[in-house]
C-alpha cells in the first residue's frame, strides 16, 4: 500500500473571468507529490504553470473560478477556514516568488522580515528571533549575516535578495516548499547558485519542492519528476530520467531542442518553437498544440487527446507520441 501524499491535485481547472470571455488558465489538473520528492513543472509563459501554484496557495484572484480539489496531507485547501489556512502558509506550505523585490517589504530589514515569520509561526521572542534570522542569512550563503541582516532589500544585489526570500521560506522548516520561476531576472552564475542551494536545502531538510520553469535544463538532475504544461493542461508526466531518455509528447522535445547548447558551433541559429501559444480564451479545436506542431495531422486538429500512456510512471497527452527510443 503506497504512503499518502503530501499533495494531491485533483482535476483542477482556474478559470478567470475577462472581457473578452472565460479565460481558462489550468484544466483539468491532476497531479500528486510524496513527502521529501520534488517534482518539476514546465511550460512557456502563460501555460498555466504560476496559476496552479497560486490555486494551491489559494493566492487567485477574486474573480477566479476554481473547481476540483487541492489536498495537503488530506486536508482540502479550498476548504480550510482562511485562519486555518494563515497558519498551513509559511508553516507547513511556503513559497519562494519569480520577483524577490515585489515579496520582499522594502521598509523593513531583511534579518526582521525573516524574524517576523519566526515569531507569527513559532512563538519565538524577538531575540531568538533575531538570532535565527542570521543563522538564516548564513545557512543560504549570505556573507557577513549580521551586518547583512540589518540591511534593506534595496541594499542587497538580486541574487542576495533571492537569498533572503529562500531564508523567509525555508524559516519554520515547511513540509513543502514552491519556488516559482527562483531564477529569473538573475544571470547564469547566480542562477546555478540558487538552484543547487535549493536542491542542497530540499535533501538536507527532507522536504518535498515544486520548482516551477519556463526551461527543461533547469529540472534535470535537480527533481525527481516532471510535468510539462501547455495551455493549462498537462501534456506529458514521468520521472526526470525517464523524459529525458524517451520524451514521447512533441511539445517536450519542442522545448527540449529550444535548450542552447554548449557544444554547438558559434554563431548556431538557436532552436524556436514556431507560431505562438493560443489565447487562452479561444482554444483551437482538438489538440491545443497542433497548430504550432510538426507531427500534427487531421485528427490532431479535431479531437483533444486525454493524458495517458503505457505506465502509470509516463503519461502523455497525444494521438501520435514520439517513437520509444528504448524500443529502437
Amino acid at each position: 500500500m503506497s504512503p499518502q501524499p503530501l499533495l494531491a491535485i485533483e482535476d483542477l481547472s482556474v478559470e478567470l473571468a475577462t472581457e473578452r470571455g472565460p479565460l481558462r488558465a489550468v484544466s483539468g489538473v491532476n497531479l500528486s507529490l510524496a513527502p521529501s520528492r520534488s517534482l518539476g513543472i514546465v511550460g512557456e509563459s502563460g501555460s498555466g504553470k504560476t496559476m496552479l501554484s497560486r490555486a494551491v496557495l489559494r493566492l487567485l484572484p477574486a474573480n477566479a473560478k476554481v473547481t476540483g480539489a487541492a489536498r495537503f496531507e488530506g486536508r482540502d485547501l479550498f476548504l480550510l477556514p482562511r485562519e486555518a489556512l494563515r497558519r498551513l502558509r509559511g508553516r507547513e506550505l511556503a513559497v519562494v516568488f519569480q520577483d524577490p523585490m515585489t515579496s520582499l517589504n522594502p521598509v523593513l530589514s531583511v534579518g526582521g522580515q525573516i524574524a517576523e515569520a519566526l515569531r507569527e509561526h513559532l512563538g519565538l521572542g524577538p531575540r531568538a528571533a533575531m538570532a535565527r534570522a542570521v543563522a538564516l542569512l548564513a545557512e543560504v550563503g549570505i556573507p557577513e549575516p549580521e551586518r547583512r541582516a540589518r540591511q534593506y532589500p534595496h541594499q542587497l544585489s538580486g541574487g542576495m535578495r533571492q537569498r533572503v526570500a529562500i531564508a523567509i521560506a525555508l524559516s519554520c522548516e515547511p513540509r513543502l516548499l514552491i519556488a516559482d520561476e527562483p531564477t529569473t531576472a538573475l544571470d547564469v552564475t547566480v542562477q546555478a547558485q540558487i538552484l543547487d542551494l535549493l536542491a542542497r536545502e530540499r535533501q538536507m531538510r527532507q522536504m518535498a519542492m515544486i520548482l516551477i520553469t519556463h526551461d527543461l535544463g533547469i529540472v534535470a538532475g535537480r527533481t525527481d519528476e516532471v510535468a510539462v504544461m501547455y495551455a493549462g493542461r498537462i501534456v506529458e508526466r514521468a520521472p526526470t530520467r525517464a523524459l529525458f531518455k524517451e520524451m514521447r509528447s512533441p511539445y517536450a522535445e519542442a522545448l527540449m531542442a529550444a535548450i542552447p547548447k554548449l557544444r554547438a558551433a558559434p554563431h548556431t541559429r538557436l532552436a524556436a518553437i514556431g507560431g505562438a501559444p493560443p489565447d487562452p480564451t479561444r482554444l483551437p479545436r482538438g489538440c491545443a498544440f497542433s497548430p504550432r506542431c510538426r507531427y500534427a495531422r487531421e485528427r490532431c486538429r479535431a479531437e483533444a487527446p486525454a493524458l495517458a500512456g503505457e505506465t502509470g510512471d509516463h503519461a502523455y497527452a497525444c494521438w501520435f507520441p514520439l517513437p520509444d527510443q528504448s524500443e529502437a
